[in-house]
C-alpha cells in the first residue's frame, strides 16, 4: 500500500492554526466547514486527496481482489494491517473480533473519533474476485461496497499526514469485520462493548458510493428456524408430520402479515431448505427469516406475529396427523441488530452537512443499516457517509463503481475527519 512517507505529527504553528479555526467554527456551529477550509494545513490535506485519488483508486481495486467472505477476513485484514503500519499509525493491532486497529493521536486523547469501514463481503467463498476497468468504471464484487470505504479511509490518513494536520483530538481508524449478511455487526459490537468501552466520542463509518449522510439506523431481527421429525418413506411412512409441511404453513402465514408503511418495517424468507429425496417425508425443513424497521416497536410487533406464526404452522401439522411423528421447532436468533438514530440537530449530523456543503456537493440524510448503529442504539454520535463516486449493482457480482470525480468523497471524509477531533 501506499509505500512512500511515515505519518508526520508537528505540534507547530500548523497544529496549533487548526485548534484555533476549529475553535472558531465551533462559535459557528453549522459553519465548522467554510472555517476549516480557510486553514492551510487543512486545505493542503484536501489537495492531497484530489492528487492521490487514482492512487486511492489503486488501493481499492488492490484490496478488493483479496477475497474477504463472512467470518473469513483474515487475508484482506492483514493486508490492511501493514497499510497502516506503512502509514505510520500506532499501536496497530488485529484485535480478539478480527478488526485491525490503528491509532493517530492528536493534541489529546479527547475528543476521540473512530473512523471504520468494514472488511467483509457478502459473497460466499470462491467466488471470483478479479477486477476489470473501462474508462472511469472498475467492475468486480464488492468495489463499491466496501472496498469503497476501505480506500477511503486510507486516503483520509495520508492526507492528513501529506497536509501535516495536527487533529486537537485523537483518530483511531478500524478496518472491521462483520457487517455484511450473519456477521452481525459484531466487529463494531466488539469495539463499543469490549474493546473501547466507554472511551468513544464519535463514530463514522464509510460505507459504499456516493454522498448521503446515514443519520437513522434500520434495526432488524434475523432467524433461522429449524421444524425435524422423525421422517420417512413418502408412500410407507405417509401419515407422519411433515417438517416441510409445516414449514409451508409458516411461510404462507408470514406472507400475510400486515406491517405499517411509516415507520417502514419489512419481513422477508430469505433461504430455505431441507428434505432428503422426492419420495422421503423430511426429518427436517429450514428457512432464514429476516425483519426490520427503524422503529424498535414496529421491529418487536412484527417480530412477536413471527413468533406466533411458527408456532401455529407447528401446532397445525401435528394436528393434521393426530401427532403421528410429532414435529418439534428450534427458532435460534442469528441476527440482532438495534436500531437507532443521531438527532438531524446534533453535532455531528450538522458538522457532517457542513462540510458537504462547503465541497459544493449534495446533501442528503438517510436511513439504512450499517456498523453505525451499534453506536446508535447507545446514544453514541455516528453516522455512516459514502465514499464518493457513483455506484451500482452491490451486492451483485456486476457491482460496478464510477470514479469520476471520486475525490470529492475522499475530500469530504478528510473534512468531517478533522471537524470531529474538535470538542
Amino acid at each position: 500500500m501506499y509505500g512512500e512517507g511515515r505519518m508526520r505529527r508537528f505540534l507547530s504553528g500548523l497544529g496549533v492554526a487548526v485548534c484555533a479555526v476549529l475553535a472558531a467554527g465551533a462559535q459557528g456551529g453549522a459553519d465548522i466547514g467554510q472555517t476549516l477550509l480557510q486553514d492551510p494545513s487543512v486545505k493542503a490535506a484536501l489537495e492531497a486527496a484530489r492528487q492521490n485519488e487514482p492512487r486511492i483508486l489503486d488501493e481499492q481495486v488492490r484490496v478488493c481482489e483479496i477475497p474477504a467472505p463472512e467470518f473469513k477476513e483474515g487475508e484482506r485484514a492483514q493486508a490492511l494491517k501493514r497499510a497502516f503500519e506503512t502509514l505510520g499509525l500506532k499501536n496497530v493491532q488485529i484485535d480478539k473480533a478480527g478488526n485491525v486497529v490503528g491509532v493517530r493521536p492528536g493534541l489529546a486523547a479527547h475528543p476521540h473519533l473512530v473512523f471504520a469501514a468494514h472488511l467483509d463481503t457478502v459473497f460466499p467463498e470462491g467466488t471470483p474476485v478479479k477486477t476489470t476497468r473501462e474508462g472511469a468504471v472498475i467492475k468486480g464484487p464488492g468495489i463499491g461496497d466496501d472496498c469503497r470505504g476501505l480506500a477511503v479511509m486510507l486516503g483520509v490518513i495520508h492526507a492528513l499526514d501529506e497536509g501535516k494536520v495536527q487533529t486537537p483530538g485523537t483518530i483511531t481508524f478500524v478496518a472491521n469485520v462483520g457487517e455484511e449478511g450473519l456477521g452481525d455487526l459484531r466487529g463494531v459490537k466488539h469495539l463499543f462493548n469490549e474493546s473501547m468501552k466507554g472511551q468513544i466520542d464519535s463514530f463514522v463509518s464509510v460505507d459504499g458510493s456516493g454522498y448521503g449522510v446515514t443519520r437513522v439506523g434500520v434495526g432488524s431481527h434475523r432467524y433461522r428456524v429449524s421444524y425435524k421429525g422423525p421422517g420417512g418413506h413418502s408412500y410407507g411412512a405417509f401419515g407422519l408430520a411433515n417438517p416441510i409441511h409445516a414449514l409451508g404453513r409458516a411461510i404462507a402465514k408470514i406472507a400475510d402479515f400486515q406491517v405499517p408503511k411509516e415507520p417502514k418495517t419489512t419481513f422477508n424468507v430469505g433461504r430455505i431448505g431441507g428434505g432428503t429425496s422426492v419420495n422421503s417425508i423430511a426429518y427436517e425443513a429450514w428457512m432464514e427469516v429476516d425483519m426490520r424497521s427503524a422503529d424498535d416497536a414496529s421491529l418487536q410487533s412484527v417480530d412477536a406475529k413471527f413468533h406466533k406464526a411458527v408456532e401455529q404452522a407447528l401446532a397445525e401439522e401435528n394436528e393434521r396427523w393426530g401427532g403421528q411423528g410429532r414435529l418439534t421447532v428450534v427458532n435460534d436468533l442469528v441476527g440482532d441488530r438495534p436500531a437507532g438514530n443521531t438527532p438531524e440537530g446534533s453535532p455531528i449530523v450538522q458538522a457532517a452537512v457542513s462540510v458537504t456543503r462547503a465541497l459544493g456537493l449534495p446533501v442528503g440524510l438517510d436511513t439504512g443499516s450499517t456498523d453505525s448503529n451499534i453506536p446508535m442504539s447507545l446514544h453514541i454520535p455516528a453516522v455512516t457517509i459514502d465514499g464518493g463516486g457513483r455506484g451500482s449493482g452491490a451486492h451483485s457480482l456486476g457491482e460496478s463503481f464510477d470514479s469520476t470525480d471520486s475525490w470529492k468523497g475522499t475530500q469530504r471524509a478528510v473534512l468531517l475527519a478533522v471537524a470531529l477531533t474538535h470538542k
